[in-house]
């Protein structure tokens, strides 16, 4: 892979689930010891950039220890109205994750389709959930991630008006360093070598045709 391009991964929950699993969470839930393999591969690779959405318990319970035994960093996408509720992190576990070098991210207010909402309800998975969080862990929130993939034109402008670093999508596939739309590969249980190995391959012009009407849709 040329060098000015990496590879996001996107974790969700580990171990046995807390909370009851929205329809096809299941899918992308690991086990612990499937974690703990993804990260030994990937370990010492500086083209892997890793994160976590929806802020699970397990990221404070499986995923900080083990980032941190192989001096690994992550984001984690936090769901600001989720903080404290039934299998998720608490305003102390966000803390401990941020105090632990972990970057803090955007995951909304309350886990829904961004490209659906109104102008009220974009403002508050943007604005009002970035506040919450930022007041919680007290430094900047700066990337944000875009539950369910869910984004158009419009979103991503304002996420631009609002500020934001960087747009983290769903999108398979390498990102440049720098984009400011990230392109993430959800890890599933299964093989990971043969995640990142598709991730590596450059899309056709029928992938990136699909792309650039996602995004200026």
């Amino acid at each position: 892979m040329r060098g000015d391009r990496i590879i996001n991964l996107t974790f969700h929950g580990i171990g046995e689930p807390q909370r009851p699993l929205e329809p096809e969470e299941h899918q992308v839930w690991l086990d612990s010891c499937q974690l703990e393999s993804v990260l030994d591969l990937v370990a010492g690779r500086s083209d892997i950039r890793i994160t976590f959405d929806d802020g699970n318990a397990s990221d404070l319970e499986y995923a900080l220890p083990e980032l941190q035994r192989r001096g690994l960093t992550a984001t984690f996408f936090l769901i600001a109205g989720r903080l404290g509720a039934p299998g998720f992190v608490d305003e102390s576990g966000a803390r401990a994750l941020a105090d632990a070098g972990m970057e803090i991210g955007c995951h909304g207010m309350r886990h829904r389709p961004w490209r659906r909402l109104d102008e009220v309800g974009l403002r508050e998975e943007l604005v009002q959930a970035r506040r919450v969080l930022e007041g919680v862990i007290k430094r900047p929130v700066t990337d944000a991630a875009c539950p369910f993939g869910s984004y158009d034109s419009r979103v991503l402008r304002a996420l631009r008006r609002h500020g934001y670093r960087r747009a983290y999508t769903s999108d398979p596939g390498t990102a440049h360093l720098q984009n400011w739309i990230q392109a993430r590969n959800t890890v599933r249980p299964g093989d990971i070598e043969g995640l990142l190995a598709e991730a590596s391959t450059t899309h056709g012009w029928v992938g990136r045709a699909r792309l650039a009407i996602k995004r200026w849709r």
